[in-house]
């Protein structure tokens, strides 16, 4: 999991507040610093949020489950784990019932996969079942497509900002 610290890359804001959340990975801030993913392609950004303690979390999720390939690598670039990880991370404790869900992403950006759902397509109902599982409301999306995304969220608010070339800036 991501820390504060972990801070960098062409896609972070040059302040302290930023906090990157790579490919694969999860991370859990307070305000006021903001959550950052960039290059959602397939990929599902997950945004969880708790409004009371202006407390959120993120994840960059890259496949629905382990079994979807044979390499190693993070445990939390799957849906099945990263989920429930993220939601306990970011309850700390304090009652689950109180986190809203945001996401974005899922696009297809790979020819080929006409006769079976996408990974985007995929990657999507898999969070979503996730998130069912544990109870927690999903508030808003913007997935699908063919366009690569980048995701926001403001721990103050909870908005999350998408942005993309291709469609510009939007607000969920």
């Amino acid at each position: 999991m991501s820390t504060t610290g972990d801070i960098g890359g062409l896609w972070a804001a040059p302040d302290d507040l930023t906090v990157l959340v790579s490919t694969g990975e999860i991370a859990v801030a307070v305000h006021p610093q903001r959550l950052v993913t960039p290059a959602l392609g397939s990929c599902i950004g997950l945004t969880l949020w708790d409004a009371f303690n202006r407390r959120g979390g993120m994840a960059h999720i890259m496949l629905p489950s382990p079994a979807e390939t044979r390499l190693g690598g993070l445990a939390d670039r799957f849906a099945s784990v990263a989920v429930p990880r993220l939601a306990e991370a970011v309850a700390g404790g304090a009652p689950r019932y109180r986190l809203v869900a945001k996401i974005a992403g899922g696009a297809t950006m790979f020819g080929g996969d006409a006769g079976m759902a996408s990974i985007g397509v995929r990657n999507a109902e898999a969070v979503k079942h996730e998130l069912g599982l544990l109870r927690i409301p999903l508030l808003a999306e913007d997935i699908g497509g063919t366009h690569a995304r980048t995701m926001e969220l403001y721990l103050d608010t909870g908005l999350v900002v998408v942005r993309s070339y291709r469609y510009g800036i939007r607000e969920l």
